[in-house]
């Protein structure tokens, strides 16, 4: 298999486990399930996450079998790899533990962007909108320990840039010393 085609592959994993972070975070934080955006990303996920409800159980608002599905989708890639020769069956093991680490890679971007999308929404007047609304409902829980710590400058409120330069940090500082372990 060429690299082009891994990478398309790897490409549509990567989207379909976020989609599947996404509908985690959506049932975490109780966003509004009647938004066009969440009943389409409950209907994307339901063939995979519905059936493991069966063995993983929602805790509270913790829908586990979300997780557990958006790393065993994360982890399809390598087995997918495998079948081209591309990885060894001996590593497939250590390659759940990275598909899991990655999903944290990517719920750091999922809050990266959900930030600027908020923060450049508000200075264009667009924050009523449904897309809009639906991804402050996600990272406003993330959010606010920064609100309440760093209070606004007046109309300017740089909670959004220091939340995102803890984002930052954790991702180019922390990341990398778990990807070691592995």
């Amino acid at each position: 298999m060429d690299g082009g085609m891994i990478n398309i592959i790897r490409l549509v994993v990567d989207i379909y486990a976020t989609v599947l972070l996404v509908r985690l975070l959506l049932q975490l934080v109780q966003a509004d399930f009647f938004n066009p955006l969440s009943q389409t990303i409950f209907k994307i996920t339901a063939p995979v996450v519905e059936p493991l409800h069966k063995i993983f159980p929602t805790i509270g608002r913790f829908n586990t079998a979300a997780l557990v599905s958006a790393i065993l989708v994360k982890w399809s890639l390598f087995i997918i790899m495998i079948a081209f020769g591309q990885v060894l069956v001996e590593q497939l093991p250590t390659y759940l533990f990275i598909a899991a680490l990655s999903l944290l890679g990517t719920l750091i971007e999922i809050y990266f962007y959900g930030i600027l999308i908020v923060a450049i929404s508000s200075w264009i007047g667009t924050t009523s909108h449904p897309t809009v609304r639906l991804v402050s409902q996600i990272i406003d829980p993330y959010m606010k320990p920064f609100r309440k710590i760093i209070p606004p400058l007046g109309m300017i409120d740089i909670s959004p840039m220091v939340a995102i330069f803890t984002l930052i940090f954790i991702r180019g500082q922390l990341l990398p010393v778990l990807s070691g372990l592995f």
